[in-house]
């Protein structure tokens, strides 16, 4: 039923790029600790960076769970499944960076991600994943479901903010600074988004 792969290529690399969402899960270490999930979306905010790395697009949100899970211990796992067509999910479980806006590698990682307009969303950071195991599973259960389009919302919302105003937001939110179980979470304040 499923299989493990040594790389993402092929068609295992056109199933993640066809997405149009994905997950996220991380974890503390402490066992008692907060376990997140999130959905991933948006078109084009995902990039296979080659056969055993990926990177996303962290937007603007009222916490920051999975960037202090990062900074504290790396684990991380990305999931896609298939809503339409063949039943498929695929799983990459490995370690992940945040790189902030004043990491000198921003910019040759932005510009993997040349159909997203970053100006609109309040990008924060982009996560980099190390993949260690990459598998897929069958997906049967997983329902049918029609991809419409992605929702203007949060671009609506979020493309009124400049590096200030996005940096008085987070400093508002009680989980973006710091995580739920108290981890250092966003660095604030933001530092100004590079011109790339």
């Amino acid at each position: 039923m499923g299989k493990t792969y040594e790389r993402i290529d092929g068609r295992l690399r056109s199933f993640i790029e066809e997405q149009p969402m994905f997950f996220t899960a991380t974890a503390p270490l402490a066992g008692d600790g907060t376990i997140n999930l999130s959905p991933k979306g948006l078109r084009g905010c995902l990039a296979v960076v080659d056969d055993r790395t990926v990177a996303y697009l962290d937007f603007a949100g009222s916490n920051a769970e999975t960037i202090a899970h990062l900074r504290e211990n790396g684990r991380i796992t990305l999931m896609w499944c298939a809503f339409s067509g063949p039943p498929n999910i695929v799983r990459v479980h490995g370690r992940g960076e945040p790189v902030f806006r004043d990491d000198p590698r921003w910019a040759g990682l932005f510009r993997l991600f040349p159909d997203v307009d970053a100006s609109v969303h309040g990008l924060r950071a982009i996560v980099v994943v190390h993949a260690e195991l990459i598998r897929d599973t069958c997906g049967y259960a997983v329902p049918l479901m029609t991809y419409e389009a992605d929702r203007d919302l949060h671009g609506r919302r979020f493309a009124r903010e400049d590096d200030a105003s996005l940096s008085a937001y987070f400093a508002g939110k009680e989980h973006v600074a710091t995580s739920i179980d108290g981890l250092p979470g966003l660095p604030l304040p933001l530092p100004p988004t590079p011109m790339v």
